[in-house]
């Protein structure tokens, strides 16, 4: 794939995880839980997204190593 399109695909994949996780904090009632559940939430929600950006910026470089441009 192209650069310009491992960059789509990783902005896609970040909202896609953020709009799951905002659609399960009401969803699910976080908002009124326990102080400590909204943290472990918040961590988990933050590990995830960082799993997703670190592997679209993995592919992006990739993707810049395998078709340079000029």
């Amino acid at each position: 794939m192209t650069v310009k399109r491992e960059a789509l695909v990783l902005v896609g994949l970040v909202l896609a995880v953020d709009a799951l996780f905002i659609a399960l904090y009401f969803g699910a009632g976080i908002e009124r839980a326990s102080d400590t559940l909204k943290i472990a939430f918040t961590v988990i929600w933050t590990a995830i997204n960082l799993i997703v950006v670190i592997r679209g910026l993995t592919r992006i470089r990739s993707a810049r190593m395998n078709h340079p441009q000029s």
